[in-house]
This record gives structure tokens, sequence and C-alpha cells, in this order.
């Protein structure tokens, strides 16, 4: 039986321990048991790990590591020992976060900036006058601030790339190469990434030296006894009937990413739900950096359960990039929802569009089932769609011993929910193409508004920023107040039970029960994880049932 190494076995300083103890991290993960000690003995590293498989602590508890342990010997020496690089800004917040996490014992003695933010230059020099230990950045940002030296990196212990594959996916190519020039003759270096791609093998060899190859012998997703695959064969319309019912009667609970294929039917479904009183938020390349990421911090600090993500595929791929420099609506290349942004304790992914390719869908689905948490899946599909399913199931079942069906149906009866299609063919039709586009324009003027103008008020009033709900109402469809209630009549009689007793938990504290739940779990209690890691089980709606 192969034994297992824990954090303590590691040779890893106690401040350290005592924050990965504070985050709840019983355990390493299998990259972080394996490639932590790597990363100690000085070797450089290539790992490819799953998403939601602990990469980021995996590289980062290292490098504290070590400028812990050159702290101890050069007290009195700044200078920066670690440069992060990531391809988006959403990524490097990200990675800021979880640095400042793993050193909330020692932060006195290691600094961490993160300069990834387009702002003015002269706004982030502050932060660079004294050398931080550690600094997190997009290629071009830090390239930017090398060339007005604003910092250098003659004493550079470290360089990581994280999600190395999407690097010159992103563009950033030349950027990767003149950053090379600048830094040390001897130096080790990680590349962290989910797939190993062309791309990823040519970085390589520009920045690793007999480095040892990690790829770890798991699969691509979460086993099936931790993520749930589910199917439903619907037309448009049957779609958006069937979310309405989902959210409108409860039946998925949980923090829910519903995914789709462009930034219009972001819109459209948000303006869909918005009559019926379910509010949601958007993300999308078009809405600024900062909206992007405080969207996001409110998402995983419970603020709002629901996002509606465009996963635009361009992003992934170089040549894709490439075919949309005509476009005519202005993208940000630093942006992508799929891959590397981390959506914490999300029950629910649902496929509203099924994406366009395998990895698609493994990285959609990778936001739910993270770490040893479990998930739902969900997916969508219309008649065009149904071959793109056959693939991804193919995939999956590569090195699964198992001859079960990896999709389950998602059996939902629309007979029985004939009142909430009438309802939602309205609802939908009142979604006109202008509908969208000024709902569009008005949110992102709104955030516009909000990054610029107050600005500086809300660095002084951070309250008030809490205070600012991304998923408000956009109001560019009639909303109608009896649209938001469900009559008696209308729920199906299998259902009645069910939603009644949710009322009574309700009047009962439920509301403030489910609060205490989300605490618990940031801070690594299990017991709620295992009462809602699965929104389907135990529901006695006959409509919903395994095939």
């Amino acid at each position: 039986m192969e034994s297992h190494i824990n954090f303590h076995e590691m040779n890893i300083d106690d401040r350290l321990l005592k924050a990965i103890a504070n985050n709840g991290w019983t355990e390493p993960t299998l990259v972080q048991e394996r490639g932590i000690p790597i990363l100690l003995e000085g070797k450089d590293m290539l790992v490819r790990a799953r998403t939601g498989s602990g990469k980021t602590a995996a590289f980062v508890i290292p490098v504290v590591q070590k400028i812990l342990e050159f702290k101890e010997r050069n007290s009195d020496s700044y200078s920066t020992q670690a440069l992060i690089l990531a391809p988006s800004k959403e990524l490097c917040t990200q990675i800021h976060k979880n640095i400042l996490q793993l050193t909330i014992k020692c932060s006195r003695v290691v600094k961490c900036v993160d300069i990834s933010a387009q702002i003015d230059m002269k706004e982030q020099q502050p932060l660079l006058n004294t050398p931080p230990d550690i600094i997190v950045a997009t290629p071009a940002r830090a390239l930017l601030h090398l060339q007005a030296n604003n910092f250098t990196l003659d004493k550079l212990q470290t360089l990581v790339v994280d999600e190395a594959d999407l690097v010159f996916s992103f563009g950033y190519e030349e950027e990767i190469k003149e950053i090379i020039k600048y830094l040390p003759k001897v130096y080790q270096a990680v590349l962290a990434s989910a797939t190993l791609s062309e791309d990823v093998l040519e970085l390589k060899k520009l920045i690793l030296r007999n480095a040892v190859t990690l790829k770890l012998q798991e699969p691509d997703l979460a086993p099936l006894s931790q993520l749930t695959h589910y199917k439903f064969n619907a037309e448009e319309e049957d779609k958006a009937v069937i979310l309405y019912c989902c959210f409108k009667l409860k039946l998925i609970k949980g923090k829910t990413i519903v995914f789709v294929n462009t930034v219009d039917k972001c819109y459209k479904l948000k303006l869909f739900l918005e009559q019926f009183g379910i509010h949601t938020c958007v993300l999308n390349s078009e809405l600024p950096a900062s909206c992007r990421y405080h969207t996001i911090c409110q998402f995983n600090d419970n603020i709002y359960e629901i996002i509606i993500a465009s996963d635009e595929k361009f992003l992934d791929e170089e040549h894709e990039v490439n075919s949309n420099k005509t476009s005519k609506r202005k993208h940000d290349k630093e942006f992508g929802i799929a891959r590397g942004i981390d959506f914490q304790f999300v029950s629910v992914v649902i496929n509203y569009d099924f994406p366009l390719d395998i990895y698609s869908y493994i990285h959609r689905v990778g936001r739910t089932a993270r770490g040893k948490n479990k998930g739902t899946a969900i997916s969508f599909l219309n008649i065009k769609e149904q071959h793109l399913l056959k693939d991804v199931e193919d995939y999956i079942k590569q090195g699964i011993s198992e001859e079960n069906d990896i999709f389950q149906v998602f059996n939902f009866k629309l007979e029985e929910v004939e009142g909430f299609r009438y309802r939602a063919k309205d609802a939908w039709r009142a979604v006109t193409k202008i509908a969208v586009r000024e709902a569009r324009l008005k949110e992102i003027k709104y955030e516009m508004l909000n990054s610029k103008k107050l600005k500086r008020y809300f660095q002084e009033n951070p309250r008030d920023l809490l205070s600012l709900r991304h998923d408000k109402a956009l109001h560019t469809v009639k909303l109608q107040d009896h649209m938001s209630n469900v009559p008696d009549y209308m729920i199906p009689t299998s259902l009645k039970d069910f939603i009644q007793n949710q009322d009574e938990d309700n009047n009962k504290g439920g509301k403030k029960k489910d609060k205490e739940y989300y605490k618990k779990l940031q801070v690594g209690y299990k017991k709620y994880q295992a009462k809602k890691s699965n929104p389907l089980v135990g529901m006695e709606f006959t409509g919903l049932k395994k095939v």
C-alpha cells in the first residue's frame, strides 16, 4: 500500500503550517503531495494536473518556504525572490489572494504585490519602491515595469508560469521572450498547466532546465462518485422553461454557474429570469476587469448564488484569437471564464448551451467538485448538439472500467409544469434584440461609472463597495409583479409537500441557518457539504428520476 506524506512531514515552516490549518486543509492533494517536495529540493518542474486539483498551493507553498529560509539568513536584504506570471488579471488576483492566505502568519516577513491591473504605472510604482518578495503579474504588465526599471530580477530565486497552456494563446509569446532577458543565469522555474499542449512544450524549452515532469495519473475530471453528470434533450424555449422551474421551485440548491456560448445569451437569460424575480449576474469579457473581479468575489462570499457566464471559445486557442481580430466588439484578451478562475463551493454547473468541444466541457464542469467537495453538472442539448455529447462521453469513459453511461437522464416532465411553460414563452419573447442591446450598454456604462468616478470613494468607504451588487434588475424589459409569484395551482402535485416543507423551514429561521452553513463551509466544515453535495437527492418530484 502506497504511503502518503502529510504537510507536517514536508519540513515546512510552522507559520505556513498554521496558515494551511486555517484554510481547513487536513491533507495535501495529489499534486501537492508530489510537487511540493520536488520544488523544495530546488528542481525545475513541469506539472500537469486537472482543474481544481490544488496546483496553486503546490507552487506557492515552496515559494514562500524558500523566502522564509532566505530571510532567516539575510534579514536586512530586500529583493524580489519570486515572479509569478499568469495569463489573466482575474487569475493573478486569485493567486495573490491565495498567497495572502498562506502568509497570514508571516505577513510582516513576506511581502507580495499584484501588478496585473491595467492602471497608470505611476500608481503601482510605490508598491515596488521597496522590492516585494513576490510579484504577481500578467506577462505584458511585468514587462512594462521591467522596461521602466520599476523593479529588477537580479536576485530572483523562482519563476512560476501558471496556466502555461494559455500564455501563448493569449498572445504573450514575445513578452515571455523579453522577460527571460531580465532573469539571472540561475533560477528555479515552474510551469503549471491543465494540459500538455504544444505551446507548453515550447515554453518548456525557453524556461526550464533538466526539469521534472509531473504528469499525475488522474482523470481530467473528478470521479463519478464525486461529480454527477446529467443530460436533458430540449430545444431553446424548453431550456428556458426548465431553468425557470428549477430556480423558482428550488429544485436546484446551492451556488450555480449557468454557461452559455455568447455574450448576447448572457443578457437574454438574465432579462428572462429577471421577469420572475430570479436575481442573477452576468460575467463576460466586455465588462471591466474590476467589475469581473468584484462579481467573482461577491459570488464567493455568498452575496448571490447564480452567475450566467459566457465561455467564449476564442480565448482558448490561438487561431481563434486571430480570427476575431476583425470583430467589432471589444473583448479583453486577458479574460477567460472556464479556465483558472476560482469559483468557490459551486454546487451545480448548468450547460445551457452545450460546449463546443471536449476541453471546454471539462473546464466548465471543473468549476464544481473541486478539492474533495461533490458537485453536479447538468447539460441541456438541442438536436444540433447531440454529436458533441457523444464525443465528451467517449473521452470521459477512457480509463474508466464502469460500463454504465456517464450521463444520467435528467427526466424533467414538461407536461407537469404547463402553467410555467405558458409564462416562460411570453417572457422569452419579451426579451428582444433591442432589449438585450440596451441591457448590455446599461450595465457596461454602470460599471464604468463605478470603476472610474467612484474609485476613490470606494477606497475610502469599502463597506459601500460591498453593497454594490451585480445581480440587480436591468429593467430593459417591462416587469410585472404577478410574474414573480407562483400560484398554488401552478405547482405540480408531486412537489407541493416539498415546497411547503421549504416554506416552513424558512419561517423557522431557515435562511439564517443557511448563512451559518455557508460560513462553516468556508472554514472547512464537511457536514454542510455532505448535506448539500447533490441538490437532486432527496426530492420527491416524479418528473426527476435516475434512468
